[in-house]
């Protein structure tokens, strides 16, 4: 009898043992999403929803026959590292940089949420040291130059110039025409110093697991190309993960339609799409 019994135990601990190994990832996120129900550390967030919503009413409400529906919140991921480097006076100097997990881009100011262009670009291109000394060069000439005049910026042979280029070129990083290169990002903006203005508090605000916005690039990547970017003299002291309270703010047209937009409830401006969308 007991055989009976101990026979129909043993397949269901067998066939729950194959379910788990192959579903490990599904498993491990369930267990997460209890796990981390509690708390989440964010910036402090200066604007609610209902203070946005009045301050573009006009823009927001065409007329009396649109209508708001319920704000959402959600928690954007960032990296803020601790940092030390060098600045071009051979002075050190300690700060701190907030960097985005979602779109690879480092905040320059929390107060205007001014961010640099083209870390994404490097980032997915896994750009090296060489790639960022040739990029930054072209981004203090405007983003394009001579080949001869970024020899003579680079202070390299020009052998070793075609073999940046090349590199550079493979990771679509620039374009040559002729005897001009150019970086191949609309609007670059990477020539800038190693360090965030930051002038808000981190506090700590309960969420749920369905608030947090997954990360599109991870803590390696980020440190690993800041490293690139800024050299052998830059280092990272510590680094964490903090958020940024984002507000979807949902607007019904008179057809029934509905127009969303996003939010930031740090300095209470409005994120580009590229910005806001992941997660929602």
């Amino acid at each position: 009898m007991r055989k009976i019994i101990l026979y129909p135990v043993i397949g269901c601990l067998l066939a729950g043992g194959w379910w788990l190994y192959n579903n490990h990832d599904q498993f491990t996120s369930v267990v997460q999403q209890y796990v981390e129900n509690g708390e989440v550390i964010t910036l402090k967030a200066r604007f609610t929803p209902e203070q946005i919503m009045e301050s573009h009413k006009k823009e927001l409400l065409v007329d009396n026959q649109h209508t708001f529906q319920e704000a959402g919140l959600k928690f954007h991921p960032y990296l803020i590292m601790e940092v030390k480097y060098f600045q071009p006076d051979q002075q050190s100097r300690e700060g701190v940089i907030l960097w985005s997990l979602i779109d690879g881009e480092m905040v320059l100011n929390t107060d205007t949420w001014d961010k640099t262009h083209g870390f994404e670009d490097a980032i997915n291109a896994q750009a090296t040291r060489n790639d960022f000394k040739l990029m930054q060069a072209l981004a203090k000439n405007k983003g394009s130059t001579s080949i001869d005049r970024l020899q003579k910026d680079l202070q390299i042979e020009k052998e070793t110039l075609q073999a940046w280029l090349n590199s550079a070129l493979e990771k679509h990083l620039i374009v040559v025409r002729g005897n001009d290169v150019q970086l191949h990002f609309q609007d670059p903006k990477i020539s800038v110093q190693p360090e965030t203005k930051v002038n808000d508090w981190l506090v700590k605000k309960p969420f749920n697991h369905a608030q947090k916005v997954g990360s599109k690039y991870s803590n390696a990547q980020i440190q690993k190309i800041a490293k690139a970017a800024f050299g052998d003299d830059f280092t990272v002291r510590s680094v964490a993960e903090v958020y940024l309270p984002v507000y979807s703010i949902e607007v019904v047209n008179p057809d029934g339609s509905v127009l969303t937009s996003y939010w930031n409830a740090l300095n209470g401006k409005r994120l580009a799409p590229r910005y806001a969308i992941p997660g929602w």
